[in-house]
């Protein structure tokens, strides 16, 4: 189970991601794209074109 904390960022990315991408190609999506730090403390939310699935990305304290 995940817990985040009070005050959390969460940044929706609208385009559609390719769902194959794994953590660096979210990672460098959300550094390009989005133009944030993906270790600020932020949750990335990305989805597919069908709006169906989704991933997360979160960098937590610990790693």
């Amino acid at each position: 189970m995940l817990t985040f904390p009070t005050a959390l960022k969460i940044y929706l990315a609208v385009a559609p991601v390719d769902m194959r991408k794994q953590f660096n190609g979210l990672w460098s999506l959300a550094e390009e794209k989005l133009r944030e730090n993906p270790r600020g403390g932020a949750v990335f939310v990305f989805v597919n074109k069908d709006r169906n699935r989704l991933k997360m990305l979160y960098f937590g304290a610990t790693g």
